[in-house]
C-alpha cells in the first residue's frame, strides 16, 4: 500500500469512527428503574420508568424529575443493584398493602411493603415511588 493509499485509509477510518459516535449523538437515554406497583387499595397500581435523562414515564405521561429527585434516582438504582442483580424476591409479610417488583440494568427484585427482612434500600425505594407518583405524576399516593 502506497503512503497516499495509507492516509486514505487512516482517514476513512476516523471518519468512520466518527460517525458512528455521531449515531450514538440523540439516542434515548438508558432506563435507571422500571418501578412497578401493585395493590389492592384505590390507587395503588403504579408502573414508573426513570432514565438517566431525568425523564419519567408516569402512567399516560413524560415528565421530568428535579435535579436532586434525579440524583436521588440514580443512588435508589444503584442501592438495588445488589438485589436485583440476585433476581431476590422478598415474599409478603402479615397484612401486606403493596407490593414491588423493579428491573434495573442488573436484573429484577420484588417484595412487599411488609416483606420481613427487607433492605434499607428497597425500603428507600418505596418512599422514592412514592414521592414521585406524587410530586412529579401528581398522583394521590
Amino acid at each position: 500500500m502506497t503512503t497516499r493509499a495509507a492516509g486514505r485509509a487512516r482517514a476513512a477510518g476516523v471518519g468512520l469512527a466518527g460517525a458512528l459516535a455521531l449515531a450514538g449523538c440523540g439516542s434515548a437515554a438508558p432506563d435507571l428503574l422500571l418501578i412497578q406497583r401493585s395493590g389492592a387499595i384505590p390507587g395503588a397500581g403504579l408502573t414508573l420508568v426513570v432514565r438517566d435523562d431525568g425523564s419519567v414515564r408516569c402512567p399516560g405521561a413524560l415528565r421530568h424529575l428535579s435535579s436532586a429527585q434525579l440524583l436521588e434516582a440514580r443512588q435508589v438504582a444503584r442501592d438495588v443493584q445488589d438485589a436485583s442483580a440476585k433476581h431476590l424476591t422478598f415474599g409478603p409479610g402479615p397484612q401486606w398493602v403493596l407490593s414491588y417488583v423493579v428491573t434495573s440494568a442488573g436484573g429484577r427484585v420484588s417484595f412487599s411493603d411488609t416483606s420481613p427482612g427487607l433492605p434499607p434500600a428497597l425500603q428507600r425505594l418505596e418512599g422514592f415511588a412514592r414521592q414521585v407518583a406524587r410530586q412529579v405524576c401528581g398522583l394521590p399516593r
